[in-house]
């Protein structure tokens, strides 16, 4: 009933903080964290778009420790309380059937987890860049998948263990390494198909090597548009069965598909992707979008829509009018890491930051709002406060909503685990 509650709160709240926002768009929807503030509504759209240019300059977002008094910034009617502090490198966090949170410290190549108020306790060790995980089946989960940057692999795991019951099992081998090193993973609903984002290899495809000699056979196994030599099997979501076999690409010209999650309302496959640099400050949009299966989002030759990338015009022509345009897309930069979504419906994600900008963006969770399942377009600023003058003491990189309701953010510049819910 509890956790029911929550739920009906958060609808309501959400509701009425939308209602009460502005709307920034057009060139006032570009700004930077000065900005910032809980309620702030953004729609950036193609028309909107400069035209490509340089980078001007790199503002700092050195990182400083946070001061005792701060804390996130949340909107009224919500509180946020320090959950865990002390991680290292926590990069991702699932929550199990059961309640319990497992954390994957990517730098330490372990798996944590976090019961209620006790201390994390080590799950399992020895999985060096583990990222992604995943429980399957989903409802009474036999194993936990840990994707690491070169294989994924399962883990025997019931409800409610606190130590891995034995040694991971690889199921997927051979993920290129190098470049964008994390890979996220989900299930489909059926649990039938294992999707594993894989980043590219490069800013913009800059070491391809030769072009193959029968493009149409190359995308046949490849995907559509995708990219060759450094780049076979990259910038891409690839799919597998549940042993890890029949490897295919699911959708192709993603940059870095920092995070996947399911839309729980329609079951549709959602990732939050940061876009390529160099190309100015506000160009081009990161996004977070529902993905079609086949679908190519334009990494390297285009970007949203038919934009040619300056580095590769007229190497592709065949490819225009083939670009899927993303559902929303958030100001260049921002570096969306984690993706979810919650008890309203709406769409959570969370932007790492900015470090090539002439002014700093991103450092905060904005939510995606939807109508009968689609996006509306829109990203609002909903936990923000991570910077002081000084610095930045807050990275956010995963979200993850909590059995009650409550929302979790996980930040990886101090290592800390916050809980957004209602007074």
């Amino acid at each position: 009933m509890e956790a029911r509650l929550t739920r009906i709160v958060l609808v309501l709240l959400l509701a009425a903080s939308s209602a009460q926002a502005e709307t920034l768009t057009g060139a006032g929807a570009f700004g930077d964290i000065a900005s910032d503030r809980p309620g702030v509504v953004r729609k950036i759209t193609t028309a909107d778009l400069p035209p490509p240019g340089v980078r001007v300059g790199a503002a700092s977002s050195r990182h400083v420790p946070r001061p005792s008094d701060l804390r996130p910034q949340v909107p009224d009617g919500y509180e946020a309380t320090l959950v865990a502090s002390g991680l290292n490198d926590p990069r991702r966090l699932r929550a199990a059937p059961n309640g319990d949170l497992f954390v994957a410290e990517t730098g330490r190549g372990r798996i944590l987890v976090i019961r209620g108020e006790q201390q994390p306790q080590v799950f399992e060790t020895e999985l060096p860049g583990a990222f992604g995980m995943a429980f399957w089946p989903a409802d009474n989960p036999q194993y936990l998948y840990v994707a690491t940057t070169q294989n994924v692999f399962r883990i025997p795991y019931a409800n409610g263990d606190l130590k891995a019951r034995g040694a991971p099992e690889r199921v997927v081998s051979g993920l290129a390494a190098g470049g964008h090193s994390t890979r996220d993973i989900v299930f489909s609903p059926d649990g039938k198909t294992l999707y594993v984002s894989v980043g590219s290899e490069s800013n913009r495809a800059d070491r391809m090597g030769p072009k193959p000699n029968d493009i149409a056979a190359f995308e046949r196994t490849h995907g559509v548009g995708g990219a060759w030599g450094s780049e076979d099997w990259r910038a891409a979501v690839l799919a597998f069965d549940a042993e890890g076999r029949n490897k295919r690409a699911y959708a192709t010209g993603l940059r870095n598909c920092a995070g996947l999650t399911l839309q729980k309302e329609t079951g549709a496959l959602w990732c939050a992707v940061n876009e390529r640099d160099m190309l100015g400050d506000n160009l081009p949009p990161d996004y977070a979008t529902s993905l079609k299966e086949g679908g190519f989002y334009g990494w390297p030759w285009f970007y949203i829509g038919d934009h040619a990338d300056p580095a590769h015009r007229g190497a592709r022509p065949d490819l225009a009018g083939k670009i899927t345009i993303p559902d929303v897309l958030i100001q260049a930069h921002s570096a969306p890491l984690g993706i979810t979504f919650g008890p309203d419906g709406s769409g959570f994600v969370a932007l790492h930051g900015s470090w090539n900008r002439t002014k700093v963006t991103g450092y905060k969770v904005v939510r995606l709002p939807m109508r009968d399942g689609k996006a509306s377009g829109e990203y609002e600023d909903f936990v923000t406060g991570f910077t002081t003058p000084n610095g930045v003491w807050g990275r956010p990189v995963a979200v993850e909503f909590a059995k009650d309701g409550a929302l979790l953010v996980v930040e990886d510049s101090g290592g800390s685990i916050w809980r957004i819910a209602r007074k």
